[in-house]
């Protein structure tokens, strides 16, 4: 397996990033890691790293780079915290629709230009604030990815004009959205009107809620991390790729 830091050139700055890779087995597709807020750590890196064991070129971008670079947080973040809250808001403020629309294809094309990779189908996943940026990625670059993945992500659908659930037309990859129970960033009515959303695209697409599973539960350092479910989640990631790409 091997691990390099990057550097990808966007129209909006330079973004670094880790990407992994399995040695010596020519070409692989390609996937994205978008990690949660708390930016690139440990945890999602290992996150990625175990996506990379099955065969894929994972890339891992810091998707807050217009703020900073890694560690993002200079102390232990506490959502019921208002300094948390803060920095939350300094970190996610940048990533308009459209700065997310190009970050996307920026990343795309750093995979499709990448030796290692395979310049067919990619996918994409996203976990928490980064969930509808994976969906976006996949509406921005319908001719690339083919499979695109949201872990408790938050506010896919709102009864805003920039609702990430308008993109769905733009959309030619299969969708998984794996939801946490009891979720404020995607209560159960937001959670209901996603899945008509999804049913009025009619593309391939699975939604789900996993039960006793909390906002944040698949990522090992977050404090409603829930194993199993974290398991089930790995799972349904694998088979999602491997149909899809």
């Amino acid at each position: 397996m091997f691990e390099e830091r990057i550097e990808i050139r966007t129209p909006d700055g330079i973004v670094d990033g880790v990407l992994f890779g399995p040695e010596g087995k020519g070409r692989s597709p390609g996937v994205i890691h978008l990690t949660d807020v708390g930016g690139i750590r440990p945890a999602p890196l290992e996150m990625a790293r175990r996506q990379a064991e099955q065969g894929y070129i994972v890339l891992v971008p810091n998707a807050f780079y217009r703020t900073g670079r890694p560690p993002l947080f200079d102390f232990k973040p506490d959502f019921a915290d208002a300094r948390t809250m803060k920095r939350f808001g300094e970190l996610s403020g940048p990533l308009t629709p459209e700065a997310m629309t190009r970050d996307a294809s920026s990343y795309v094309d750093f995979l499709a230009a990448h030796a290692a990779v395979s310049t067919s189908s990619m996918g994409v996943v996203g976990y928490c604030f980064s969930g509808a940026m994976a969906l976006r990625s996949a509406a921005a670059r319908p001719d690339r990815i083919r499979a695109a993945a949201s872990f408790h992500g938050g506010g896919l659908y709102t009864d805003t004009p920039q609702s990430p659930h308008f993109v769905l037309s733009r959309v030619k990859a299969r969708l998984y959205f794996g939801h946490a129970v009891h979720d404020r960033s995607m209560p159960q009515d937001a959670i209901d009107n996603l899945d008509r959303a999804l049913e009025a695209w009619a593309g391939n697409h699975e939604s789900e809620v996993y039960e006793g599973a909390y906002h944040g539960w698949t990522v090992p350092d977050s404090p409603t991390y829930n194993e199993p479910q974290a398991e089930r989640a790995f799972v349904k990631l694998k088979e999602l790729f491997a149909n899809a790409l």
